[in-house]
C-alpha cells in the first residue's frame, strides 16, 4: 500500500513538473519573442497612441525586457517613458515573477527529464491518459480569454499582486500606452497555444510509443 501511494505521488509530481515546465517555457518564450511586439506596434496602432516611432518604441521595449530579465539590472530607466514610483514598483514585482518563472523552468525541466526517462523503460503507456487530460484542461482558460479577457486580466493581477500598483495612469506612466491590454491578450493566447501544441505533441508521441 505504501509503495503504491509513493508511486502515485511520484506520478503526480512528474506530470505536474511536465505541465509547469511547458507552461514556464511558453511564458519565457513569449516574454523574449520580440517579433511579436514589432508586429503589435503596427497591428494595434501603438505609434499613433504614443506619438512615437516604431524604432523608439522597440528601443524602450528592449530596455524594459532587459530589466525584467536580468537579475543584476537594478534600475529601470526608459528614455522616452517616465515612470511613477508605483509604476517602478510594479515592474519590480513583475521582475520577481520573471525570475520565478526561470527558476520553475529549470527545476521542472530536470524533473521532467528524469520522469520521462523512467517512463520510457516500458511504461510510456501510462502517460497517454494524463497527457490527454492535461492537453484538454487549458482549453477552458482559452475559452475565458476569448469570452472575457478583461475579467481574466484583472483576476490575474489580483492573484499575483497584493496591491493596485498595476493600475497605471497614462499621465504618470505613459508606458501603458505602448503596452495596451490587447497586447497582453495576444501574449496570453500565444502562451496557451504553445502549451496546447506541446502537450498534444507529447500525447501523440506517448500514444505512438504505446502502439509499437
Amino acid at each position: 500500500m505504501a509503495a503504491m501511494m509513493i508511486r502515485k505521488f511520484g506520478n503526480f509530481i512528474g506530470y505536474l513538473a511536465i505541465f509547469l515546465f511547458i507552461l514556464s517555457f511558453a511564458i519565457a518564450f513569449v516574454i523574449n519573442f520580440t517579433p511579436l511586439y514589432h508586429f503589435e506596434i503596427s497591428f494595434l496602432n501603438i505609434e499613433e497612441m504614443t506619438g512615437l516611432s516604431k524604432d523608439i518604441l522597440v528601443d524602450n521595449y528592449r530596455i524594459l525586457i532587459n530589466y525584467l530579465n536580468v537579475p543584476w539590472i537594478e534600475e529601470l530607466s526608459m528614455p522616452n517613458f517616465p515612470s511613477s514610483e508605483n509604476g517602478l514598483f510594479h515592474f519590480y514585482e513583475v521582475k520577481k515573477l520573471f525570475q520565478l518563472d526561470y527558476v520553475i523552468l529549470l527545476i521542472t525541466g530536470v524533473l521532467s527529464f528524469f520522469f520521462i526517462k523512467e517512463k520510457r523503460k516500458g511504461r510510456v503507456w501510462e502517460m497517454v491518459l494524463p497527457l490527454q487530460i492535461m492537453a484538454i484542461l487549458p482549453n477552458i482558460l482559452l475559452f475565458f480569454i476569448f469570452v472575457n479577457f478583461n475579467r481574466l486580466f484583472v483576476l490575474f493581477h489580483e492573484i499575483f499582486f497584493n496591491n493596485d500598483a498595476w493600475i497605471f495612469d497614462a499621465q504618470s506612466d505613459p508606458i501603458i500606452l505602448a503596452l495596451p491590454q490587447d497586447f497582453f491578450m495576444h501574449c496570453f493566447v500565444l502562451v496557451f497555444l504553445i502549451l496546447e501544441i506541446t502537450l498534444w505533441a507529447l500525447y501523440i508521441w506517448a500514444k505512438r510509443k504505446t502502439v509499437k
